[in-house]
């Protein structure tokens, strides 16, 4: 929902819809930081659950490749470093989990911090908030995969005993674990253009 959201914000903006744009920005703002919220839940309960687990799944470091944005491309680049740095398979998973949820937080920010710039009509430059969102939005997603990913091959080697135990951890509702800047929070002037 929150791509089709973004999406539709970006066909408004085009068709020259300004108004309507934004609330669609912020409504993408405010699903992009749920969906922040349970994946980075998710890496916990992988990581809470992989300390129990005698073996874990082979990680491949993110590729800077995948990515268009500087944070994005910079843990990338940072995983890369520590995959080759640390040799032993079990720490590569929990480093792996700790760079996406750090990577899922920042990117989720920066998205938080554009939408409020467009939506607010306070960006200096408009062009290139709207810019941004598209391209957070695509290492987002990218996290996104990454982390399905990661999911899908934890489940190959959790034993089957501890599948509803482990279905109960990732269905719990995510904590609110941190304050983002709300977007629309600054008084808007609707006259600005985008």
């Amino acid at each position: 929902m929150m791509s089709v959201a973004l999406d539709e914000a970006i066909s408004l903006r085009v068709r020259g819809q300004v108004v309507c744009a934004r609330q669609f920005v912020c409504m993408s703002a405010d699903l992009l930081c749920q969906l922040t919220d349970a994946l980075v839940a998710t890496c916990h309960a992988l990581s809470q659950r992989g300390r129990q687990l005698p073996h874990l799944p082979s990680v491949h470091p993110l590729n800077s490749d995948c990515f268009r944005g500087k944070t994005a491309r910079a843990a990338a680049s940072w995983s890369d470093v520590l995959h080759r740095v640390i040799f032993v398979e079990r720490a590569r998973f929990f480093q792996k989990l700790r760079i996406l949820s750090e990577t899922l937080d920042n990117l989720s920010a920066e998205f938080a911090e554009a939408a409020d710039d467009v939506a607010t009509g306070t960006a200096v430059q408009p062009g290139e908030s709207w810019d941004a969102l598209e391209c957070l939005h695509y290492d987002f997603n990218t996290c996104l995969r990454e982390s399905e990913v990661t999911l899908k091959s934890f489940l190959r080697v959790l034993p089957a005993d501890q599948l509803t135990e482990f279905a109960t951890a990732l269905s719990a509702k995510p904590a609110k674990r941190r304050v983002t800047a709300r977007v629309g929070s600054r008084p808007r002037d609707i006259r600005a253009s985008a």
